[in-house]
Parts: structure tokens; C-alpha cells; sequence
């Protein structure tokens, strides 16, 4: 039997077991929408923006184990899709991304909607693919979706003209896929993790220093293993936050740009490092140079040989998939004669337990301005911990992270690499979807949360009970405390004037609002809205603090020992 191109797409989508698509409908999908009309395997999620459509899908991925697939026409479709694509592509989000095209007749004529698909993607996906010829539509699917899965995870585009989903061919779609030119690397070099666990066994000082390949790879639970067989301290990159409990003490906190004092000089000063599905990035490590200055062995583990010794020259590279690196390093420290230099450690977690009675995430909560800090330690207390949490990009996204224990993975959805503002409230969208039972907050700010706020009507139409906090303090605020910290307090454009009414824009798009004014009413606020509105999306706009600053930190091109404290102020 015969297919239309349009046909095959919505089959293929259908052999990969996908639930959801998140997308918005134009001229040149219309065949693919008007077969997806006619079937009931997955639902369509219509957004009401293409940036949206892509993060729902990220999110959606972020929060499970599956690949995210979203939707959009050509042209403005596709670049109004590029801000997403390239979120994803920066934190290493598997996503199958369909793009229609004109007709592969009208390509390079400047036709109505047309645009370079694969020129402009080419750099913000991990592959992408131009079909032209409707026999080619299945196998380049298939491709996608294990190109988008295996290896380092990441974004695949298919680009299809309006053509080819009218032409017709036989289907078949393939039950496995091998790439003579894509051959990722899964076990470790065996001699490789022998030195490995040679140098974890004889260090007086160690760090465990985890990254967002824990997560994606889902070994949380090797990594938790290990961390406790071992006895070592344990730091987490934002994006890998919750791959080990928050809760627990080996947990120094999370390290950066923003981490604790604890986790940055542990860091820092640790004479044999353990690095897991990190990438030691600009916002982690700071300076090199000066990261250089103490003398360290270091261990990488990464499924991606090109981010070992990228940034920083390691001395045991291990390229493998992180859980199965991690069983192969726990069978040999099981039988292993040796272990761990107990009275070194001892004398090393002392020093670390000096640097954490700094408190470095101390701050004062009055009675008459609420601090932002208090909203994510009751929004801690009020969900018992327990939420999927997404978040926009700034101070209040610092603030989630530090605040928020999460003892889960892929509890925390956030855009890491791109930093990407309006990621929050679609985020929570494609969350829900893919956990709809959960409790899904979102945490943004006043300006973050206008970028796509235009969701609040998916929202309603698709009946998502998500909770948005706003920490709102009426400035661009991790632009308004650089400009305080660093250019003289010339408020260059950080001050958001001419703010809506969330209440009632939250009213307006039929949902519940409420106000916050005063630290008292922050704990009952909060207790409504997840108890009593619990199946309603409710928007808490909490007025906080203007001059309420993330601390620690750490200022750009200086190095991880040498963070400005609230206190240093």
C-alpha cells in the first residue's frame, strides 16, 4: 500500500510511540495536519508560538526519558522556532524538530515563507535534514529519532517541501537504524578507569564534580552509589542538580558562578577530581588560569570526546556512556583490596565543614519587604520538596537552584547553556504533559514571564494547573545587580516600567491570581494555591525586595576561590 508523504510522517511518529507534538499549523504542514486530523495515537498540543511549541517539547524530554517532537510551517515558523532549538541544542535536549518547506520546485526563489532551514539550524542542531524525495521521508525519521537519542543527545531537524507530502510511495519503516558515519562510543577504555580508580583510591582531598550527562544519561542512581561507597563530597553543575540528594551531607551545593563557598574552595583545592558528565563551562569553573594555579589530578568521564579537555587538560579520559562507566568503576572498587584514605579524608572534610559554617547562603528576611530567597525556602516547605520546577533566566533562577533541594532527577528544568528568558511557562506546560500527575511550579520574573506569556491560553484550553511564582522586584534583576556591582550603578534600561496587572491578566486568560505584598501572607499564598486551586493554574505575583542581590558570587574572567559574599558588601 501506497502513502503520501503527509501519511508517512504521521506514521512514523506513530511506530516511535510518540504521546505528544507540540506545534502550531501553516501552509506548508497543512497535508501532515490534515492526517494527524484523522488519527487518535497521539494528541497535537497547539501553542500559541513556535519558541513555545520547541520548549514545551525540551521540557517534555527534559522530564522523562523520551524524545520531545514538536512541529512548525516554514519561514517565520521556523525561525520564530529557532530560540528553542537552540536551548536545547546548548544543554544536550534529544529533540525531533519537523519543519515544513515550500516546494522543493520554489527553493532559492524567495517564495512566500521560505527560508534556509538547514543553513539557519545548521549550527544549533546536532544534525539536520533537507528531504527531497518522499522514498527518503521514513528511513531520514528513523534517523532522527536515533540520532536525536544515542551519543550526546541533542536537537534533529527534517525539513519536508509541501511536495513531498503529497507524493506518494511504499511505506516501511525500519525496527533498527546503523550509520556508518555515526558510531558513538558507550564503554569506557577498560585501562583508562583502572587509573581512574587507582587515583580516587589514593586521594587525600577528592571531589566528585557532576554535570547534566548524570541526568540525561539517567545515572543518578550510579552516581549515588558511588558517591556514598566512596565517602567523597559531591558538587553539582546547575544543569545537574538532583542527580544526588540535596538533602544529603556529602551534597556541598551546587558550585559556579553562584555556588556555595563550600563547594567553590572544596573545588578549587581538591588534589584528585572526579568530573561526570560535565563540561567545566565558563560559568562553572571561571578562570582557568587561575583553576590551573592548584595542582589536581583530574578524571573525566563524558559520552562526548569532544568536551574532554575542551576547556581544562584532564588526565584520565574516560569517553564512554556515563552508567556504564560508573559500573565498571564500582565493580572494581568493590573488589578492590584498598580503600579510600580514611584518615585523609577525615582531615579533608573538616576543612570543608570550616568552609561551610560561612552559611554563604545566609540572608535576612524582615517583616516588611518580602526577600526572594524566603519564597523559594516556603515554596521548598509547601511542596514537601517534592515539585517539578522550571524557571526563566536571571536572579530568580539562581535562586531556585540554591533554594530548592532537589533530591530527584529531572525535577529541575531550566535553561542552562542559552539562558534562555520566556523558557519557564512553556517548560512547565511540556512538563505537565509528560507527568500529569505532578506538582509543576514555575519560577520567573516579571520580564521573563512576558516573553511567552501569550501560553497562559494554552494553558487554559489544554486545563494545565500549574502554579507560576513571580518574583517580581520591577527590574531586569541579574542585569541590575551587575550594573550595581560593576558599572556604577548606571541603571542602563534594567528598570521594567509600565508592568501589567498579573492578577488580572491571569483573570483575563481565565485562571486564578493573586497578590503578595507582605513576608506574612508569602507560606498562606502558597498553601492556596497548591491546596485549595489545586487543579488550577494559579499566578502568584510576589512583590519582592528591588535590591535583593544572588550571592555568592563570582565576578567574570576571576577565578572559583575568589567570591563576593553578601557580607564582603
Amino acid at each position: 500500500m501506497q502513502l503520501t508523504g503527509a501519511e508517512i510522517v504521521i506514521r512514523c511518529l506513530q511506530e516511535e510511540k510518540v504521546e505528544f507534538v507540540f506545534g502550531y499549523p501553516g501552509g506548508s504542514v497543512l497535508y501532515i495536519y490534515d492526517e494527524l486530523f484523522k488519527q487518535d495515537q497521539f494528541k497535537h498540543i497547539l501553542v500559541r508560538h513556535e519558541q513555545a511549541a520547541v520548549h514545551a517539547a525540551d521540557a517534555y524530554s527534559r522530564s522523562s526519558q523520551k524524545v520531545g517532537v514538536c512541529m512548525v510551517t516554514s519561514g517565520p515558523g521556523v525561525t520564530n522556532a529557532v530560540t528553542g532549538i537552540a536551548t536545547a541544542y546548548m544543554d544536550s535536549i534529544p529533540l525531533v524538530v519537523i519543519t515544513g518547506q515550500v516546494p522543493t520546485a520554489y527553493i532559492g526563489q524567495d517564495a512566500f515563507q521560505e527560508a534556509d532551514t538547514v543553513g539557519i539550524t545548521r549550527p544549533c542542531v546536532k544534525h539536520n535534514f533537507l528531504v527531497k524525495d518522499v522514498k527518503d521521508l521514513a528511513i531520514t525519521l528513523k534517523k532522527a529519532f536515533y540520532l536525536a537519542k544515542t551519543g550526546r543527545p541533542g536537537p534533529v531537524l527534517v525539513d519536508i517541501p509541501k511536495d513531498i507530502t503529497t507524493h506518494k510511495c511504499d511505506f516501511h519503516y525500519p525496527k533498527s537504524i546503523t550509520m556508518r558515519s555515526y558510531n558513538p562510543v558507550v564503554k569506557g577504555h577498560s585501562g583508562q578507569i583502572k587509573k581512574a580508580v587507582q587515583l580516587l583510591l589514593e586521594a587525600k582531598r577528592p571531589m566528585i564534580y557532576s554535570g547534566g550527562g548524570v541526568i540525561l544519561s539517567d545515572a543518578a542512581d550510579k552516581l549515588t552509589k558511588l558517591t556514598r561507597m566512596l565517602g567523597f563530597p559531591i558538587t553539582q553543575t546547575l544543569m545537574g542538580l538532583g542527580a544526588y540528594p540535596a538533602t544529603d551531607r556529602h551534597f556541598l551545593g551546587m558550585l559556579g558562578m553562584h555556588g556555595t563557598y563550600e563547594a567553590n574552595m572544596a573545588m578549587q583545592h581538591c588534589d584528585v577530581l572526579l568530573a561526570i558528565g560535565a563540561r567545566f563551562d565558563d560559568r562553572v569553573i571561571g578562570n582557568t588560569a587561575h583553576f590551573g594555579q592548584v595542582p589536581r589530578k583530574i578524571i573525566h568521564i563524558d559520552i562526548d570526546p569532544s568536551s574532554i579537555s575542551k576547556r581544562v587538560k584532564v588526565d584520565v579520559p574516560i569517553v564512554g556512556n556515563v552508567p556504564d562507566v560508573l559500573d565498571e568503576i564500582i565493580k572494581l572498587l568493590e573488589a578492590a583490596d584498598g580503600k579510600p584514605d580514611a584518615k585523609g579524608l577525615a582531615a579533608w572534610w573538616k576543612q570543608i565543614d570550616e568552609w561551610r559554617g560561612k552559611n554563604s547562603l545566609q540572608y535576612k528576611q524582615g517583616t516588611d519587604l518580602i526577600m526572594p530567597q524566603y519564597v523559594i525556602e516556603k515554596l521548598y516547605e509547601v511542596t514537601g520538596g517534592d515539585a517539578f520546577v522550571t524557571s526563566d533566566v536571571g536572579q530568580h533562577q539562581m535562586w531556585a537552584a540554591q533554594y530548592y533541594k532537589f533530591d530527584k532527577p529531572r525535577r529541575w528544568i531550566n535553561s542552562g547553556g542559552l539562558g534562555t528568558m520566556g523558557f519557564g511557562l512553556p517548560a512547565a506546560m511540556g512538563v505537565r504533559f509528560a507527568n500529569p500527575k505532578a506538582t509543576v511550579a514555575c519560577v520567573t520574573g516579571e520580564a521573563s514571564i512576558q516573553m511567552c506569556i501569550q501560553e497562559l491560553s494554552t494553558c487554559k484550553q489544554y486545563r494545565l494547573p500549574i502554579k507560576i511564582v513571580n518574583l517580581n522586584n520591577r527590574y531586569l534583576g541579574m542585569v541590575r545587580q551587575w550594573q550595581q556591582m560593576f558599572h556604577g550603578n548606571r541603571y542602563s534600561e534594567s528598570y521594567v516600567d509600565a508592568l501589567p496587572d498579573f492578577v488580572k491578566l491571569a483573570e483575563a486568560y481565565g485562571h486564578v491570581g493573586i497578590r503578595v505584598e507582605r513576608p506574612a501572607d508569602v507560606e498562606g499564598a502558597l498553601k492556596e494555591a497548591f491546596g485549595k486551586h489545586k487543579n488550577e493554574l494559579v499566578f502568584l505575583d510576589f512583590l519582592t525586595d528591588q535590591t535583593a542581590n544572588v550571592f555568592p558570587m563570582i565576578a567574570a574572567g576571576k577565578g572559583l576561590s575568589e567570591m563576593i559574599l553578601a557580607e564582603d558588601l
